[in-house]
């Protein structure tokens, strides 16, 4: 039932299936685990000493037969802080590695819902305005809910400003849009013929394309063209402007 979760922990699955059994059942013998969890005796051997090594398990001395017992399950949390104290002691290092290694200019593609994660990511690490050209209300997705809530709670964090030309199909399939961003935002509408099912969002030294997206939805076949180029930014935000002064605004735009 919770073999994902132990694998995200760092358990092999033998050790998911055994802690999870000693859970269920309490102290057991080898023989008993080997059974009740579907494993060979001899390879629950090997992950009930691993258990006992992490701290997940211990060892009931006896003259005829030891067994073991799960240990109390808020050691997982234990391990997990572990494991991010870990991370964090090391993290600046890598960031710092990555920001050295950045190319001035450079390409590379996301695709998916780990794909538009990813943009979220880069652009709260850059931290400034964003421009979107075709804006669909895409990143309200049911699927992406609760990182995007996260993301948004950044963005007004860091005082960040959306500026927004619409497609013209949200005035009616949410005309509610405007109102569910709880940061600054800045809206126009683009001409009806001007919707597609493309999205360019300008953030930074960064361009992305989005191919495949409608109102309010994405999929995993939404691919992302990201350009890290600091003249190619500077032109889109230029062409940004100026649609934007030929634009409509049904009202003021939000904050």
């Amino acid at each position: 039932m919770y073999q994902n979760i132990f694998e995200s922990l760092g358990l092999s699955p033998n050790e998911g299936k055994i802690y999870e059994t000693l859970l269920e059942i309490g102290e057991s013998s080898i023989s008993d685990i080997a059974t009740r969890a579907s494993i060979h005796r001899r390879n629950v051997y090997d992950a009930i000493e691993r258990l006992i090594d992490k701290g997940l398990a211990f060892q009931i001395a006896s003259p005829s037969e030891n067994s073991y017992n799960a240990v109390d399950p808020d050691k997982l949390m234990e391990l997990m802080r572990e494991k991010e104290e870990a991370l964090n002691m090391v993290l600046p290092e890598m960031k710092k590695k990555f920001g050295e290694r950045l190319a001035p200019e450079e390409s590379y593609i996301y695709r998916g819902y780990e794909g538009q994660k990813n943009i979220w990511r880069d652009i709260l690490r850059v931290g400034k305005d964003i421009h979107i050209i075709g804006a669909k209300a895409q990143w309200f997705d049911p699927k992406l809910d609760a990182p995007r809530d996260a993301f948004y709670r950044e963005t007004i964090r860091k005082k960040m400003k959306l500026y927004l030309l619409l497609d013209a199909e949200i005035k009616t399939q949410w005309p509610g849009f405007t109102d569910a961003y709880p940061g600054l935002m800045e809206f126009k509408y683009l001409p009806k013929e001007a919707s597609t099912t493309s999205i360019i969002v300008i953030f930074g030294d960064y361009v992305v394309m989005y191919s495949g997206v409608g109102i309010k939805k994405m999929s995993d076949q939404t691919t992302f063209f990201v350009v890290h180029s600091k003249d190619l930014a500077e032109g889109y935000r230029g062409w940004f402007k100026y649609m934007w002064t030929k634009s409509k605004t049904n009202k003021p735009g939000k904050k």
